[in-house]
């Protein structure tokens, strides 16, 4: 992360609103994929962030500041109204998603903001109100996993077969939940590695076979070594 990051707790549940100055010296950012989706600001433009599958690094322009909402996983299509897979690895303008009147308001609105954060947060919670419930479903079925379970299990812990599961999980995450369970699970090891623990004893907390393994995966995932992106 660059420096200049910054994260809070979002009033609405379970998000996340963070910033980010303009990058200097040609400095690039790169995401991680964690199952979420995001709103994003900057200078004259509202875009969302879709769920990724692999890491994505910005390209050139891309120098911010930026603002976003992180939406806990599952939440953010309901307040889009468009099913997260259609979103998948791709970065979309809020006009592709809403009508380009209301986004203009709301984007000239952050735009004057003294507070560029505070007021794209006051979107989102306005997004919110006019939005059905989140599903708890959703919650279950992330908690679940999170918490290292199979997949067949999480879907009998719900209710749900396995493709009906899977149907769901296309629509609110992205992609299917072997897919989120293996983004949540190196979501997991990284935090824990960056405590200290030492990567082999973080594969097996985490569920890998071994730290082979857990190597494979986050370099598949990310393109970088676990030990790198410790260190970063």
């Amino acid at each position: 992360m660059s420096p200049a990051y910054a994260e809070r707790a979002s009033r609405l549940a379970g998000a996340v609103v963070w910033t980010r100055g303009a990058e200097g010296g040609g400095g690039a950012v790169t995401v991680l994929p964690d199952g979420c989706m995001d709103l994003l600001w900057t200078e004259g433009r509202l875009l969302v962030a879709g769920p990724d599958t692999r890491a994505y690094r910005p390209g050139l322009g891309a120098q911010g500041p930026w603002v976003g909402v992180r939406f806990f996983p599952g939440t953010a299509p309901g307040l889009l109204g468009v099913p997260a897979h259609e979103l998948r690895d791709r970065r979309v303008e809020l006009a592709d998603l809403r009508p380009r009147g209301e986004v203009r308001r709301f984007t000239e609105r952050v735009d004057a903001a003294g507070d560029p954060a505070a007021a794209l947060e006051d979107l989102v919670l306005r997004l919110a109100a006019d939005a059905p419930p989140p599903d708890p479903l959703l919650r279950a079925v992330v908690a679940s996993l999170v918490a290292g379970r199979s997949v067949s299990a999480t879907a009998e812990s719900v209710g749900l077969g396995a493709r009906q599961l899977h149907r769901r999980a296309l629509g609110a995450f992205g992609y299917g939940p072997k897919t989120l369970a293996r983004i949540l699970r190196l979501q997991r090891a990284l935090a824990l590695a960056r405590t200290g623990v030492p990567f082999a004893e973080t594969a097996v907390l985490v569920g890998f076979a071994d730290q082979a393994h857990l190597a494979r995966d986050v370099r598949a995932l990310t393109g970088q070594s676990l030990s790198g992106l410790v260190r970063s």
